[in-house]
């Protein structure tokens, strides 16, 4: 598969998002789906994909910590375009573990106490999200941090065993806004508050001027370690208990 990854990102390379999306849905019909966390570039591209009624899944994670104001977004996704939007949530006995043994916020005392509960709400969710799936959509943004500045527009994920597809790779963050803008997509209000990058609520802040787009998650840890594991598994391997490639 990363040999058909490479392949894709050389056939679609000039290609439009729409026209692209029409091809791989077709190509791949019924293995393939988009994660939606109701961010600014989630919302383009759920936009594009309701819009054109591809057959695309579309789905999101809900981790139980989220922010009001994205409940708010994803309701009102739904009201605009009438598609279904599929949500998995954490497995109940491991969080009532969790939180039992170590308080509702452990995340807080350690990076590996943060992984494990991003673990637990967020990888393993997504690993029965991605199941029997080819093709994962995503809205990563090559200039979101440097941890993604050589994002291809198709990569292998050997953890998850899935092609991603990026299709918002080479974008801005203005021309993010622009179109939702212009297309008058709704989107999560605490953007404009300055949260340029929203995770769970206890783990995410507004970023201040001048600061790295990712400055806002896990503020309290390193600037290296700033994903959770969904797009950097290997990170969340070595630093947790809990090896997801064994997950079943």
């Amino acid at each position: 598969m990363k040999d058909l990854a490479k392949k894709l990102s050389q056939e679609f390379a000039q290609t439009s998002i729409e026209n692209t999306l029409k091809a791989i849905s077709e190509r791949f019909k019924n293995k393939i789906t988009f994660s939606t966390s109701f961010g600014q570039e989630d919302q383009v591209i759920s936009h594009i994909i309701f819009t054109n009624d591809f057959p695309v899944e579309v789905f999101t994670l809900d981790t139980g910590r989220v922010f009001p104001e994205t409940y708010k977004a994803y309701n009102e996704t739904l009201t605009k375009y009438g598609k279904q939007i599929t949500s998995y949530y954490p497995e109940t006995t491991a969080v009532e573990k969790m939180v039992t043994k170590k308080g509702p916020l452990s995340f807080y005392e350690s990076v590996e106490n943060r992984k494990e509960c991003c673990n637990i709400r967020k990888v393993i969710p997504l690993k029965r999200a991605l199941a029997n799936m080819d093709i994962w959509i995503t809205g990563l943004r090559a200039s979101q941090s440097d941890a993604r500045a050589e994002l291809d527009l198709f990569q292998y994920e050997e953890s998850f065993n899935v092609i991603k597809y990026n299709p918002l790779t080479n974008w801005s963050l203005n021309e993010t806004m622009d179109y939702i803008k212009k297309n008058n997509i709704p989107y999560n209000t605490l953007f404009d508050k300055g949260f340029v990058s929203i995770g769970c609520e206890p783990c995410t802040r507004a970023i201040k001027k001048g600061e790295d787009f990712r400055a806002g998650r896990w503020w309290w840890e390193d600037n290296s370690k700033k994903e959770c594991g969904l797009h950097a598994p290997e990170q969340l391997e070595q630093t947790t208990k809990i090896n997801i490639k064994h997950i079943k």
